[in-house]
């Protein structure tokens, strides 16, 4: 037997959530194949299964948070017989269930409701009726029948349960064992939602308007019913509620920390790429049929980032209460969009690679950021970090400081404008660097140096790519 545990994603983690099991109890899983996704203010990545086996037992339920190396799960190891082994134990709860036989002893004491025909003999024989009439326990099992057919739940589905006035005992659940989930209650709203437009009109007195025949005084309350009833509908309508994913209240608690934590200022500059462009475009083609892939900006500017920070190294080091660390490697983080939130895989010494390295680079973290394979050390220790928001049409931005970094840099879209060179119009191809940084460390002059230097390394490009 395995246990498998919540592992630590990161030395400043200590917790993480359990968003979703890829595999239910008895079914077979692989060594290394993925097991669960887990979310935490670092990563939502998928964990593979420490051991080859049987899923035997499930410990955690999915949303559920968990402390680092908390036990999530158990996996029987060995081939199909240790897989046949937990298929007896289920019957076994299934056997316990023949014991309820054994308290239907008292049940024919029940049988003393055949004592109902008493009740035409007296009236206080009426009074042991409501005891032993059928439609009283109907009613009382009910409130807890819900509970128990909606097996464990999840602090999320309970809340929300809570929140929406939801009797869990009419929604299905479609989880291990009908386990209630958040999609559940999803799917359960999203029907009630529909239901208001029946409700106002049974309350809409229909059967008035039949009364109104007799009498013409009747009709008009009809009418100023129906238009109290649409507003309902309608204001349901122009809303709905969702609650933010792990990953987004990570960020969001991040973002604020940030600029609680940093004097934030931007400092933006007006860059030439024409010679950038053109090598680029000389040597796209060739790029994408020898290595598979484009060549984007990105690379360029990285590249011209870490020369300046070789100058400047003050804006690759960070605070520690009232001390400065400097580090004597340069590991840039690169902003990644993913579909629900943003991340920000690492390359680990960036001034050892060359335009090809850092394209290669950044294309690796970005395929396995969206698709949930980045190891946990690959979203930690950035000394400094590159926004690439050029890619979504963006001229500039004020970007947020990665923290504990002093300084990001956004790159802005490259496109053709005229400017004036040597009093005579000429068309370039233009971008905008906005510099965010720290001003509790970096002076605006030290900022507009660094700056300067990037703009510098970018307008007089002479390394080849190929």
């Amino acid at each position: 037997m395995t246990d498998v545990v919540m592992p630590q994603m990161g030395e400043s983690i200590v917790e993480g959530t359990l968003t979703k099991w890829l595999k239910k109890p008895g079914e077979h899983v692989e060594r290394d194949e993925p097991l669960f996704e887990i979310s935490t203010d670092k990563v939502d990545t998928e964990i593979p299964s420490p051991a080859a086996g049987t899923l035997s037992e499930v410990l955690v339920e999915e949303g559920k948070t968990v402390g680092i190396n908390t036990v999530v799960a158990r996996i029987s190891e060995g081939g199909d017989g240790a897989a046949a082994a937990p298929k007896p134990e289920a019957p076994k709860p299934q056997a316990a269930k023949p014991e309820p036989p054994k308290p239907e002893p008292p049940r024919p004491a029940a049988a003393a409701p055949q004592p109902p025909a008493q009740p035409t003999q007296a009236p206080p024989q009426e009074t042991v009726r409501p005891t032993v009439d059928d439609a009283t326990p109907v009613e009382e099992p009910q409130p807890a029948e819900p509970s128990e057919a909606a097996g464990p739940l999840s602090p999320l589905v309970r809340r929300m349960a809570r929140e929406n006035n939801i009797d869990l005992g009419q929604v299905k659940g479609t989880g291990a064992g009908g386990r209630i989930t958040k999609q559940d209650v999803e799917a359960y709203l999203a029907q009630r939602g529909a239901a208001p437009a029946p409700q106002p009109q049974p309350p809409a007195p229909a059967p008035q308007p039949a009364a109104p025949l007799p009498a013409a005084q009747p009709a008009p309350p009809p009418p100023p019913q129906p238009s109290y009833a649409p507003p309902p509908a309608a204001a349901q309508a122009k809303t709905r509620v969702e609650p933010m994913s792990t990953m987004r209240i990570k960020i969001a608690e991040h973002m604020v920390m940030s600029k609680r934590t940093s004097a934030h200022v931007t400092t933006v500059h007006k860059v030439d790429m024409t010679k950038v462009a053109k090598m680029r475009d000389r040597h796209k083609a060739d790029f994408q049929a020898r290595y598979g892939m484009s060549l984007t900006f990105l690379p360029f500017v990285t590249r011209a980032a870490v020369e300046a920070l070789r100058t400047y190294p003050l804006l690759n080091a960070s605070i520690e209460g009232n001390n400065i660390i400097y580090h004597n490697e340069i590991n840039i983080g690169i902003a990644v969009a993913l579909e629900n939130g943003l991340i920000v895989p690492v390359i680990r010494n960036a001034d050892e690679k060359n335009v090809l390295g850092l394209q290669r680079s950044i294309v690796d973290l970005a395929t396995r950021a969206r698709s949930r394979q980045l190891k946990p050390d690959e979203v930690q220790a950035g000394t400094f970090s590159i926004t690439n928001f050029g890619s979504f049409g963006s001229v500039f931005a004020t970007p947020v400081i990665n923290q504990p970094q002093v300084a990001i840099l956004g790159a802005g879209v490259v496109q053709k404008e005229p400017v004036v060179i040597d009093d005579a119009i000429a068309i370039r191809s233009m971008s905008y660097l906005a510099l965010t940084f720290d001003h509790r460390l970096i002076d605006g002059a030290l900022a507009d140096q660094f700056t300067g230097k990037v703009k510098a390394v970018l307008e007089n490009w002479s390394e080849e790519v190929l």
